[in-house]
């Protein structure tokens, strides 16, 4: 096989995948390399988990939860979720690997500040990324056992096909809950986090709340609550006063707005994905798209064809 002048640092042990030496993207116990699939001959991101960081420190999650992880995002089929094609546990380097789709444009974080410094997006990208991202919460809200994220954000949406497609990503909070059951622990990103989550006593509808949050990041440009100092005064704000971000009174469209304001209804009343999907907001003109972004294209359909394998 010719890697032109890439360097292969490492094989998985099924020998499909291969890694090279760029780096996509770090933090503290995960790097993301490029790497490629030598059975479909496309390039794919080969996600390495530490279970110890660099100062040493163990990582919260035990090697159990990771692998939970990456079996759920495996068993996950649907369009508008990333694709896990294959794990495994390196037990001498003490990482887990995982081989993900590709997204060279990065997080929808990242796109949009590449793309509109900053200054928010305009409503046709909203509307095509909005209904996409509640295709995905629908699918995963539809599954039994329920399947909630718990940190739907724009830095875990993912951006495919030039910024036509958008996939939910980082499945590292997420858990399953049977219907009638609810949540307990208190997880998240506090800008995203519902107020019933402080409760310890929440369901899926704080992925419609977050979605709400996302929206608004959009509309912006700004990550909610950007006026607050601590994640202290976010709380105080959102459990204690219901305080809705400062960043709400800059949305000028009133047709957004009154979507972001309903996804931030409490729980009893706060409307589902199906339910968001039904207003005229994020609709098709007369049953069809009439706009670019919104139509599949063929690459779409046919990238990844299989579900994926236990390397």
């Amino acid at each position: 096989m010719d890697y032109g002048s890439r360097r292969v640092e490492e094989k998985s042990p099924c020998g499909r995948f291969v890694r090279y030496s760029d780096v996509l993207g770090e933090g503290a116990f995960k790097e993301v390399y490029l790497g490629f699939d030598q059975v479909q001959n496309i390039e794919i991101a080969w996600n390495q988990i530490s279970f110890h960081g660099e100062d040493g420190k163990a990582l919260l999650k035990t090697p159990e939860k990771l692998f939970s992880e990456a079996v759920l995002l495996q068993s996950l089929n649907h369009e508008r979720v990333m694709k896990c094609l294959s794990y495994w546990f390196d037990s001498e380097a003490k990482t887990l690997n995982m081989i993900t789709e590709l997204f060279p444009s990065g997080s929808l974080t990242k796109y949009m500040l590449k793309g509109n410094n900053g200054s928010g997006v305009d409503l046709r990208k909203i509307k095509n990324w909005g209904r996409q991202i509640l295709e995905g919460l629908s699918f995963l809200h539809g599954q039994n056992p329920k399947i909630i994220h718990r940190d739907i954000k724009c830095d875990n949406i993912f951006v495919q096909s030039g910024g036509k497609q958008v996939k939910l990503g980082d499945f590292g909070l997420a858990i399953r809950l049977m219907e009638g059951d609810f949540g307990t622990e208190v997880k998240g990103t506090p800008q995203f986090m519902a107020p019933e989550l402080y409760d310890g006593e929440y369901n899926e509808l704080v992925d419609i709340y977050a979605f709400g949050m996302c929206l608004l990041e959009m509309v912006t440009g700004e990550y909610p609550y950007k006026e607050c100092n601590n994640q202290g005064q976010i709380l105080r704000k959102v459990y204690i006063t219901g305080e809705k971000p400062a960043s709400l009174g800059k949305v000028q469209d009133s047709r957004v707005k009154y979507i972001i304001e309903k996804c931030l209804l409490p729980m009893s009343v706060r409307p589902s994905a199906d339910e968001l999907l039904e207003d005229p907001f994020f609709l098709y003109n007369g049953g069809s798209s009439t706009m670019e972004a919104c139509a599949p294209t063929a690459s779409f359909v046919v990238s990844h064809p299989f579900r994926g394998i236990q390397c």
